[in-house]
């Protein structure tokens, strides 16, 4: 018997949520934020502030939620380090990161990732910390105005650090364990290392996912005519998210170059293949700069703007136009979420409680750079 199989049979009602059935809203609803009704709160870290995208959490049964988390302190003050090292451990263990502005580094199971605007991480129920980000110096009202993108440019590196973050349910309502308290770590040591715990709730075949914004699987290829109107030739890169995220989530940018410019890394490879833009029991979009124009079901149209999300039943609303320099974000919820669970509030505080105790196995890596894949010492059981 392994370790895994030991620490199964200890924490056997632990292992996958035990509370209410998920169910994304399969009705016909929209469900529109806007980005003038923001509002911005250090829910979880002091060093950062979170804008919920609320209306629509709440419309689709509270099942996925969207946030822009914007960095607001230096990270030299006391309460504005590095973060300790933990784990999100949401049903299906599903959390994505795409970073908008800024730089950041996150540690993931032993290997560091120093990203900027446009990269994207997938990451199921991996041990991670931030370890850097940038901050501008610029007051909380101009940082949270500064202008976002997810095609990298000197500019938006410089600002302080943001990432668009969505999850399966809520972080509050899941387990959030940390594994080495901020005060334990060895700088030396334990970025170093790679971890293994049986608390996974993956879907067969979930696993970790990064998507360089340079790299040929991001590079946009040209959206076929007459699909969504635009004065610019409209663009789309796939994130690659469906597979790693074990078949529950579909992510795409659509986007269109500024007037006169070509910002966009494109492809030369043929045209968008838009069957991924056709799925999703339930859609987000989330307007990262320019505007976009939906049509509803019924024949009425709305119009979103940079920092304004919608989220829409299958069929309830039809993305019809782009405006120049747009970048929109989309997000498809698959079947999958229908197979999920909650955790319940005592298996939630369990395990927070249970904390580093959960690990039952951790090796060093030679390097922080290069080796071994993320997760590799997941084991099936």
């Amino acid at each position: 018997m392994n370790a895994h199989a030991a620490v199964h049979s200890n924490w056997a009602s632990l292992v996958h949520p035990n509370g209410d059935p998920i169910r994304l809203n399969h009705q016909d609803f929209v469900a529109i934020d806007r980005d003038r009704d923001a509002s911005y709160d250090p829910i979880y870290r002091p060093q950062a502030l979170y804008n919920r995208v609320i209306n629509g959490f709440h419309a689709n049964n509270e099942a996925f939620l969207l946030q822009e988390v914007a960095t607001n302190l230096p990270i030299y003050r006391p309460d504005a380090g590095p973060t300790d090292f933990h784990l999100h451990l949401p049903p299906g263990g599903f959390q994505l990161v795409l970073v908008t502005s800024g730089l950041f580094t996150f540690d993931y199971d032993g290997l560091m990732h120093p990203v900027g605007p446009g990269a994207l991480i997938l990451q199921s129920a991996i041990v991670h910390r931030q370890s850097s980000y940038s901050w501008s110096g610029l007051p909380t009202e101009a940082n949270l105005k500064t202008p976002q993108t997810v095609v990298p440019d000197p500019l938006s590196m410089g600002y302080s650090g943001k990432f668009i973050e969505a999850f399966i349910t809520e972080p509050t309502t899941f387990p959030n364990p940390t594994v080495v308290h901020s005060e334990e770590i060895d700088e030396a040591e334990t970025p170093r290392l790679a971890w293994s715990h049986p608390f996974h709730d993956r879907p067969q075949a979930a696993g970790f996912w990064v998507q360089d914004p340079l790299s040929l699987d991001a590079l946009y290829r040209p959206l076929p005519a007459g699909i969504v109107k635009s004065p610019m030739p409209v663009h789309v890169r796939d994130l690659g998210i469906e597979a790693p995220s074990g078949h529950l989530v579909t992510g795409h940018i659509i986007a269109t170059d500024p007037r006169g410019q070509s910002l966009l890394p494109k492809s030369a490879a043929g045209a968008a293949d838009i069957t991924g833009l056709g799925k999703g029991e339930v859609v987000v979009y989330r307007v990262i700069r320019g505007t976009a124009e939906f049509k509803e079901s019924a024949g009425k149209g709305f119009e979103l703007s940079t920092g304004d999300s919608v989220t829409v039943g299958k069929g309830s609303a039809t993305l019809v136009a782009l405006g120049e320099n747009t970048q929109l974000l989309r997000l498809g919820l698959l079947r999958g979420f229908d197979n999920l669970c909650r955790w319940t509030t005592a298996q939630r505080d369990e395990i927070d409680g249970l904390a580093g105790q959960i690990i039952t196995r951790k090796e060093a890596r030679p390097q922080r750079t290069q080796g071994k894949p993320v997760g590799y010492l997941y084991e099936q059981t």
